[in-house]
């Protein structure tokens, strides 16, 4: 890998998780009850930011490799991972791949779910 993608990838990582940590901050406190609408609403303008930074590189825009992993990798992957999974289920699904596609969806988000809670049971089992 070259340095110059890395440190882009890193910088923009940096920038996406501050991103992240304001905009949740201004929506809605961490410890509040009810829907979790700061992230939600995070993960969404995720992949709305996402689908534009692909699409425009793609058919409107000349950018480097740096500058699209300081956008997408790093900043939108910082911002919030799932932009990514959100780019990765709509390249299944226009590859009609639909099965794949159903199964990288729910398999990600019942997985990573109970992956959580066995984290949570294996440090309350210590």
């Amino acid at each position: 890998m070259q340095f110059s993608i890395l440190a882009a990838v890193a910088l923009g990582g940096a920038l996406g998780s501050l991103l992240r940590y304001f905009a949740a901050s201004a929506i809605q406190s961490p410890a509040s009850a009810g829907f979790p609408w700061a992230i939600f609403l995070v993960n969404v303008s995720g992949g709305f930011a996402m689908g534009l930074i692909v699409e425009l590189s793609a058919l409107k825009l000349q950018i480097g490799p740096e500058l699209r992993a300081f956008l997408t990798v790093g900043v939108l992957g910082g911002y919030t991972t799932f932009s990514t999974f959100s780019l990765e289920s709509a390249l299944l699904i226009q590859r009609g791949a639909y099965a794949t596609a159903a199964a990288y969806i729910a398999g990600s988000a019942l997985l990573s779910i109970a992956a959580l809670f066995a984290g949570l049971w294996v440090v309350r089992a210590l």
